[in-house]
This record gives structure tokens, sequence and C-alpha cells, in this order.
């Protein structure tokens, strides 16, 4: 439709075409209002009924709510009408009738469960609140892409379909691959690094990753989107800088351009870019801070996992965006490099919103004798893992990187109840279908 207009930009004096969803009809009697919405807004159609073609009257009045039509008429000038003008119809054309009952209500006036919303996603993306989180998602992926090109960062796109997992354990789904066992790739990890250990140097991807976990409650799901940085010639003290670079770039975006988004979720007010830097906190001290909340039933000792109360614990202690570093080589993967002067602690970060864990990294093994050694002590068979181990056979440098849920970085920035709601079609385990 080439010469339709947005309803943004229809002007008083012009006659314009515009197309988009009936929004609401209401009747007064001799006149009537039809309200039109299209990705820009919304516009006020004016029928006459005394004076206009019986037949479009009868057809404007007749259609149900989100049914899709064309209108073209004179654009007039008028203060009551919801943007100040409004649209009197020469024509009107139907180009997709919808049902009478609709599984939810797009005007939001009446409130639909996620589980309603998820099932009629496209229905619930006219709602202006759906449409906006996701308008804020592309921006902050649009802002990430940019932080990392001025990191000196190459984009990159590594396999889906694997032949062994990334970390081993049962978290994998297996698929047949022409007669051969293969399975879901985890994480780009493995790949991303044999590329930073090219001349490439400096790497991102931005792309899914497939988890099998159990997990089933509001911050997981078993297909994600991980936003990710390796780089060559880099410590975890550098990948860390990259990391908060990317985080800070992402919210300065979306709170320079996506203010009509923010006020269809009404965060316009409170969103904040965090500051920086980032707190960087020893895995030691992080659990006495969480002790010393007591919160927790039992008190935390060297080694255990931070559990989700004790991650709330913390981020309220903090306050912010922080990182956990110098974590416990045992309960580190076997890729993640220890510290020289203490083999006990591993130089693997994790970086937390006040909500939950946001980013894993650290620097990576690039010795091969002690990369054998990890996966040996993790239970794994190197010679599974032979495209990756032999590369290191020919002059691996020295390398750190880390990977983000993108999910949960849009979650915690928009304050979701749920993560699905920064998904478009959310796979978990109840879910496979739409």
């Amino acid at each position: 439709m080439d010469d339709r207009t947005y309803t943004a930009d229809a002007e008083p004096g012009e006659t314009a075409t515009v197309a988009g969803w009936v929004h609401e009809i209401r009747d007064l009697g001799g006149i009537a209002f039809l309200i039109l919405r299209d990705t820009s807004g919304r516009i006020q159609i004016k029928f006459e009924k005394e004076e206009m073609d019986e037949a479009m009257v009868e057809t404007g009045m007749g259609l149900s709510r989100e049914s899709v039509v064309s209108v073209t008429g004179e654009v007039k000038e008028e203060p009551r009408a919801p943007t100040d003008v409004e649209v009197v119809p020469d024509s009107l054309e139907v180009l997709s009738a919808a049902d009478t009952e609709l599984p939810l209500d797009p005007t939001e006036k009446v409130d639909a469960e996620l589980s309603t919303r998820l099932d009629n996603r496209t229905l619930d993306l006219r709602r202006e609140a759906g449409q906006a989180i996701f308008e804020i998602r592309s921006e902050v992926l649009r802002a990430a892409r940019e932080a990392f090109r001025a990191a000196d960062a190459t984009e990159i796109n590594t396999p889906k379909i694997v032949a062994t997992g990334t970390e081993g354990g049962t978290e994998l789904f297996p698929i047949t691959y022409f007669g051969q066992e293969a399975f879901m790739n985890q994480s780009p990890q493995l790949f991303k690094q044999l590329v930073a250990g090219s001349n490439v140097e400096r790497v991102f991807e931005i792309g899914p990753i497939f988890r099998a976990e159990e997990h089933n409650t509001p911050r997981h799901l078993n297909e994600a989107t991980s936003i990710d940085f390796e780089g060559a010639f880099c410590d975890h003290h550098d990948a860390m800088d990259v990391c908060e670079q990317v985080v800070v770039a992402a919210y300065e975006a979306v709170a320079e351009n996506c203010e009509e988004a923010l006020e269809a979720l009404e965060l316009a007010e409170a969103f904040e870019t965090p500051e920086t830097p980032f707190p960087r906190l020893a895995y030691e001290e992080a659990i006495e801070r969480i002790n010393a909340t007591g919160e927790l039933d039992e008190q935390l000792v060297w080694g255990d996992d931070l559990p989700t109360e004790g991650e709330k614990a913390l981020g309220d202690d903090v306050g912010g965006h922080y990182f956990i570093t110098d974590w416990p080589a045992e309960i580190k993967p076997f890729y993640i490099m220890d510290h020289d002067d203490d083999e006990t602690l591993s130089t693997g970060f994790d970086m937390m919103h006040p909500r939950m864990e946001l980013v894993s990294g650290g620097q990576r093994e690039h010795r091969r004798e002690q990369l054998i050694e990890g996966f040996e002590a993790q239970g794994l068979d190197p010679e599974a893992f032979e495209y990756y181990t032999k590369m290191f056979k020919y002059g691996m440098p020295p390398h750190a990187g880390w990977g983000l849920g993108g999910e949960r970085l849009v979650m915690t920035m928009l304050d979701l109840d749920n993560i699905r709601e920064a998904v478009l079609f959310p796979r978990d385990r109840q879910r496979l279908s739409p």
C-alpha cells in the first residue's frame, strides 16, 4: 500500500489513506466514531450518518474490534479527538474481518493471564505494553552490537547443532542428525574460544542457546538468547570491563531512544542507568555478607553455590549491579582458569542484578595440559572434545569472555515478573507451541 499514511503522520488539510486495526467503535446516534490503530498510534474516523453513504456507514458500524480496514478521507483538525485530528471518510475497505469473540482484550480494559497472552501472542502484541517490551528488546540488542564494535569485537555465528555438549552433564537436548546422535548447543563457549584463538582475536555473538534443565521458574527458559563475548589477550578484569560497558550502553540507549515505550510500561520516570563502576566482590566476601543479613535458614560455607534467597539478600545489600569474583575453582567449569598463586581460586566471575545472575564468565585455560586435566577432573572424556583441544596445540593465546542472558537483561531492566514476557514465543517444559 504505497499510498498509505501512518496515523501519526496524518496532517489536517490533506486527503490520506490510513490502514490498521479497529480499536474501538463509539456510536452516539447521529454521529459515530471508529478509532483506528496502527504501529504509530491511533486516529479517529468520524461518521456523520445523515451525510454519508449509507452502505459505508453500515459497514463501518458493523465492524468487530481488531478487524483490519483501510480508510481514505480528508484529515481535519479536531481538538476533542484523541490525537487532535480526525479522518472524515470517503471510502472504507474491510481488509480482514475479526471474530466477534476475542481471546484477550488488546485495549487492556480487561486483564488476561500470561498463559492466555502467550497462546495468542499476535493479539497480545497489539497491546501497547506488549509491543513496548519488544521495541526495547530490539534497542538493547542494537546497542549491545554497537558497544561490541566499539570494543573492536567482530560478530560471529557458531553452530547450534553439535556432537558434544559444551559442559557435559544432562542438560542437553539430543537430536538425530543423519543417523548420528547430536545435541542442541548449550552455549557458543568452545567455538567462540576457537575463533578468539585465531587472528580475529575479539568476537561476539548474539544467538539462541538450548538447555534441557528441569527448572520451571519465572526466570528460566529452555531456549534463550545469549549475548557472548570472547577476547584474546584479555584477562578476567578486561572481560568484566567489556561486560560493564555493554550493559550500561544498553541502558543508555533505551533511556535515549525508547521514551514512548517506557511510558507505555509506566517506567519513564523511574528508569535509571546503572552507576559505574560496578562493585567487584570476592566470593568469600559475598557469602560473608549474605550470612550477615540473617535471611538464610542455614549459613553458607566455602564451596556453596548461592541460593536464590542468598542472591536476593546480597542484591538488596549492594543495591545495584555488581560482580562476584574469585569463585572456588571446584565449582566452576573445566575451561575456567585458576589463579596462578592459588589454585583453589578461579578467575571465574558472575555479574549480578539485585534480582538475579545475568552473566557468567572468566579467563579461560589456554594451556593444553592444564585444560586436559580440567576435563578429567570433571569426569569428561577429552577425546570427545578433540576438535576443541587439538587447536590448543597450535598456539592458543590467553583469553577471557562471558555470556549474558538477553532475556534476563530485559526482564531486570523492565522489572518484569516473568522472563517469558521478554520472549516472543517462549520455550519451557510445558510450552512447545505456538
